[in-house]
């Protein structure tokens, strides 16, 4: 078999493979991301007829690193606001949303980004944030991990501005968003302490 159709394997699989994942995320399909994959593939292919051949685990890394740039600068924009580097983190996500996202990379990021804002005890332009995140969930481009993410987030926001009544509502649409998750327990931790700052004869 031709190398370069080896290749063309390698690249057409990594597209089923992750385009099957994004569907279990309830992500949607991301025509950018497959557009953009089956281009690179072509390039290599290309590449390997014309006599320069690169091995098929250094092209699915590549691949992946070329595909998934936006998630892995959104991911080093987290790490740096976990660790209060908060400047830092403002520069990598703002880089990430210059790189061309597609729309669940994008919601991704917008996502960390309103969380970080969070961090930083800036609360309106983290309700902003999050808010226009949700606002535009009916696309079907927001996962359930981070609309319950941005949910729950959103509902620590609305604490912080002593706003129960919105936060009580953010809460149980992150548990309703993905029951299992982190942000779930999360949001029931939250409203059980709601209840019982409410009703204190209860506890």
């Amino acid at each position: 078999m031709p190398f370069s159709y080896i290749l063309v394997i390698v690249g057409f699989a990594y597209i089923i493979i992750f385009g099957g994942m994004a569907l279990l995320r309830r992500e949607g399909l991301s025509l950018r991301f497959a557009l953009e994959s089956i281009l690179i593939t072509a390039i290599v292919a290309g590449l390997s007829l014309l006599g320069i051949n690169i091995h098929p685990v250094i092209f699915l890394f590549i691949l992946y690193l070329l595909t998934m740039r936006v998630r892995l600068l959104v991911e080093l924009g987290t790490m740096l606001a976990r660790r209060g580097s908060f400047a830092a983190s403002e520069r990598v996500y703002a880089l990430a949303l210059r790189l061309w996202p597609d729309q669940t990379s994008r919601l991704i990021a917008e996502t960390n980004h309103g969380t970080s804002l969070l961090q930083q005890g800036k609360l309106d332009e983290a309700l902003s944030m999050l808010k226009n995140v949700l606002a535009q969930k009916s696309a079907g481009f927001l996962g359930r991990k981070y609309e319950a993410a941005a949910y729950y987030n959103l509902g620590v926001v609305y604490l912080r501005k002593n706003m129960d009544g919105p936060a009580t509502e953010a809460f149980n649409l992150a548990i309703d968003a993905l029951p299992a998750s982190v942000y779930a327990r999360g949001a029931a931790r939250a409203l059980e302490k709601q209840r019982h700052k409410d009703h204190p004869e209860s506890t």
